[in-house]
């Protein structure tokens, strides 16, 4: 196989482009939904706390074909999300690239969120003490203090996120539909490819997989090595 082959077969097959895509979004709303929801439960514990805690590391320990099922049945046409999404603005989340980034936002965020959350509780808090005791409002307090205290752990979530949300399959398979070109990810590619026998292209978009996995383990052990 020669480079230019290699080029055009493989690194620009369009899974490779909408897996970087669907998790680059998805890191994004990993970011900006986790931070808040990891940093609210690490405080004192509460039964809404708890409940919360609980829905959102759901995803970590139940099986991905059974809760994409119950996604598919909140977001297809019949359900109560996908069937008001459909019928105001015609919008269709099931069997699209909405379908694929659901998927892999909520597979991600547990890890966003533990992540923020194990950082803050291990946080010194007279710290955050001494920024009230002279005067900083919360949001200051939070910016120049509790932020640059954490910041290894919210690097670390966003590494692990990414890194669960480029390996999906199972939800991606029952809200994206699996659709060659259009919603076919590169971890079902690998299982496309190995499904129609063709063993070398599995191969060599496992390599591709791993080498993306690797540099984030990579990556994650350099920022613990710093803590």
């Amino acid at each position: 196989m020669n480079l230019q082959i290699f080029l055009n077969e493989y690194l620009t097959h369009p899974s490779i482009g909408l897996t970087l895509k669907a998790s680059l979004f998805a890191l994004c709303m990993q970011l900006l939904i986790g931070l808040p929801i990891g940093l609210f439960i690490s405080g004192k514990k509460s039964v809404m706390k708890n409940i919360i805690e609980i829905i959102v590391t759901l995803p970590m320990i139940f099986p991905p074909m059974a809760l994409g099922f119950f996604l598919l049945l909140i977001f297809g046409k019949n359900g109560f999300i996908g069937s008001y999404l459909y019928n105001m603005f015609h919008f269709k989340v099931i069997f699209s690239f909405w379908g694929v980034l659901i998927a892999t936002f909520i597979v991600g965020l547990p890890f966003m969120v533990k992540s923020v959350q194990a950082a803050r509780q291990q946080m010194d808090d007279s710290l955050v003490e001494v920024a009230a005791t002279l005067g900083k409002t919360r949001f200051i307090t939070l910016m120049k203090v509790i932020l640059p205290n954490i910041r290894n752990g919210i690097i670390s979530g966003v590494l692990l996120s990414f890194g669960r949300s480029i390996g999906e399959v199972g939800i991606t398979l029952m809200l994206g539909g699996n659709i060659v070109g259009r919603t076919e990810t590169l971890s079902l590619a690998i299982y496309n490819a190995v499904y129609d026998g063709e063993f070398q292209r599995a191969a060599i978009f496992s390599i591709i997989i791993s080498v993306i996995a690797i540099v984030v383990l990579i990556s994650l052990n350099l920022i613990n090595k710093k803590t």
